[in-house]
């Protein structure tokens, strides 16, 4: 009997189910004498198997030694895979495609500010701002009047007579 099917595909129950049919179709001497083979099929396998693993980790702790014999440490192999990962992902296609629309748009972008830059150094070297500037400064100035105590009282208050200080530096009542 041919034991040939996908555990995981779509078509393993429907299989399974051929298996049963052709099974339950034997006699019981017959189902007998091939549950015997699956039973003894089983435990080669499963021999097999415990084989595998502990070849498999007599192979890993030789493979162990011999890096550490080489000085190859957990961390330089941890470090060498990114490395590696690192460039593959800087070689694919899309990296380049988006490193190149970054490259253009920060272009584009600082030659916007240049622009801007260019735009407001010129407006503050106008006549217009200049002449701003002289008049605000002269507003400040004549607003506040500082004494040598450290005070400083609008010009206003000065005029009214409610200043804590006078231009000496003494307290007025």
């Amino acid at each position: 009997m041919e034991n040939t099917f996908e555990v995981f595909s779509p078509t393993a129950s429907i299989a399974s189910a051929d298996i049963a049919a052709e099974f339950a179709a034997l006699s019981a001497e017959e189902q007998e004498k091939q549950r015997t083979e699956w039973s003894q099929e089983l435990a080669r396998v499963e021999e097999e198997i415990e084989t595998l693993r502990t070849v498999l980790t007599s192979k890993t702790r030789h493979a162990s030694d011999l890096k550490r014999k080489l000085g190859i440490t957990v961390w330089k192999e941890i470090t060498e895979d990114m490395n590696q990962g690192i460039k593959n992902v800087r070689e694919s296609s899309v990296y380049q495609k988006t490193e190149s629309v970054f490259k253009s748009t920060a272009e584009k972008t600082s030659s916007i500010f240049e622009g801007i830059t260019s735009k407001l150094s010129q407006m503050k070297n106008s006549d217009s701002m200049r002449s701003f500037e002289d008049k605000f400064s002269g507003v400040l100035q004549k607003t506040k009047i500082s004494s040598r105590s450290g005070s400083v009282s609008s010009f206003t208050e000065e005029n009214n007579g409610t200043s804590t200080g006078n231009l000496d530096g003494k307290l007025q009542p």
